[in-house]
């Protein structure tokens, strides 16, 4: 046949509506990190906001600084493994393409480490500094999973560098504030169904593509597929702030606000386009189509994305009920609602300041409550424990598999041991359970994103130990 002319623009603009990269599912679930001290990590973080026994509760509250008399130094390292498991209920495939698996086990192992540091200046005046990971993510699907047009990869790297001080104007209440500098390093990866790509530009309005020939297309081009990769980063400064009031000699509350911290993440999107092999008498069609494809719609180049992390309040109270025992407990509240939508968009190329994905999140803001004891069984040992409920933000509509969020519960134990009066060990472990989370999603579009319909199983374990030394 004769080969036909193409208009790319309009033809691009098809592709488009159908193959919108998966990518812009990067944020699908919450993806907040707990993990900022090994010692309250035996509490479920219970009590965080008036949490002053090291340095490490510098995190959660500024004004917790005021209780270090000389200088303190600890360093923590968290192994996370969580185990995220798909069940399927009735999935579809995508166009021309087979089904696939399940996937396999999504979660994987990652170390999380924090570092602290204080120096006191006076009686009232004490300068800290805290290194952490806020915020993160990485699961990893089965490539040829059957979500797979809709996410294989994604990871999300945080640090956060956090000097603070805290003024003492009496003797029962401190008030502490500080700065963030944060950068975050984002990657994910899908799939793009290129043979409904190809479909959908022979067919849109305006293809020079003869309507009898298009079913010879879809017979010599089934299972084409692409590898799409998007990954950026950005730093951006935050603040937060908090107060400590010791009620009594054995009660104390705390309250502590971390502000919002405002990105715009710059990088780039990257395909590897299949080459398909077609009769002769369908090069030329499918040659023409293949070039709207990847230069006028899939194509490498920049992109940007304006992502707004949240605000958290929490508010706490420690109380010591003999020479035994100490119990804790606090509510934190994270403002979720500030990641309504995630809206990937070119920064070059012929489809410059064009969305290349939007996808609505919809995330709530959200609760966590949690409680917590120690037992000090001598001047050496202690023991910890403690439960917390962990509120998911994600909503069952705009569940996505980049990590598939629910409620969950947290069950946590641990202990100190004193090895002398400036050197400290603590150690301790967190079950996390999940609610099963369902999904019945297609990314708006089941021809190029297949349909994922079932349950998600997940589970977290996290081992923690932290070394705390006081000069």
């Amino acid at each position: 046949m004769t080969t036909p002319t193409f208009r790319p623009r309009r033809l691009a603009a098809a592709v488009a509506a159908l193959c919108a990269l998966g990518a812009g599912h990067a944020y699908g679930a919450a993806f907040a990190l707990q993990e900022n001290s090994g010692s309250g990590l035996g509490n479920a973080f219970a009590g965080g906001a008036a949490f002053t026994e090291d340095v490490s509760g510098m995190w959660s509250n500024p004004a917790s600084l005021s209780k270090r008399m000389t200088m303190e130094a600890a360093g923590a390292l968290h192994i996370v493994t969580p185990s995220i498991k798909f069940r399927d209920e009735g999935s579809a495939p995508a166009f021309s393409q087979p089904l696939g698996g399940t996937g396999g086990d999504a979660g994987s192992t990652a170390l999380v480490p924090n570092m602290y540091f204080a120096v006191p200046i006076n009686r009232q005046w004490v300068f800290g500094l805290g290194i952490n990971a806020p915020f993160g993510l990485v699961t990893e699907w089965d490539g040829d999973w059957l979500g797979r047009f809709q996410a294989v990869k994604s990871e999300v790297k945080t640090i956060n560098v956090n000097p603070a001080i805290s003024w003492k104007p009496t003797d029962n209440l401190a008030i502490g504030v500080g700065v963030n500098w944060q950068r975050i390093d984002a990657e994910f990866t899908n799939r793009v169904n290129y043979s409904a790509a190809l479909v959908s530009a022979a067919t849109a309005p305006g293809s020079p593509i003869p309507s009898p020939v298009v079913p010879g297309i879809i017979a010599s081009t089934p299972g084409l597929q692409s590898s799409a990769k998007v990954e950026g980063d950005d730093d951006a400064w935050g603040w937060n702030v908090g107060i400590l009031w010791d009620i009594g000699p054995n009660t104390r509350l705390g309250a502590s606000y971390r502000s919002e911290i405002e990105y715009e993440v710059r990088g780039n999107a990257s395909f590897d386009h299949p080459v398909p092999t077609v009769p002769p008498a369908l090069a030329g069609a499918v040659g023409g189509l293949s070039n709207v494809i990847n230069n006028g719609f899939l194509y490498n180049g920049g992109i940007k994305a304006d992502i707004t992390l949240p605000a958290i309040v929490n508010v706490s109270i420690f109380h010591r009920l003999n020479d035994r025992w100490d119990v804790m407990g606090d509510v934190q509240w994270t403002g979720w609602s500030s990641i309504p939508v995630l809206n990937f968009v070119r920064t070059d190329g012929p489809l410059s300041g064009q969305s290349l994905s939007n996808t609505p999140e919809n995330f709530d803001d959200a609760w966590r409550v949690s409680v917590g004891a120690n037992y000090r069984h001598s001047d050496r040992w202690m023991f910890r424990g403690g439960v917390a409920f962990d509120q998911s933000p994600v909503n069952t509509t705009d569940r996505t598999p980049r990590l598939p969020d629910e409620d969950r519960w947290w069950f946590s134990f641990g202990a100190q041991y004193k090895y002398s009066n400036q050197l400290k060990f603590d150690g301790g472990f967190t079950y996390i359970q999940s609610s099963d989370a369902s999904m019945n999603q297609n990314a708006g579009n089941q021809n190029a994103s297949g349909l994922i319909k079932g349950n998600y199983e997940a589970y977290v374990t996290i081992f923690s130990v932290q070394a705390t030394y006081t000069f």
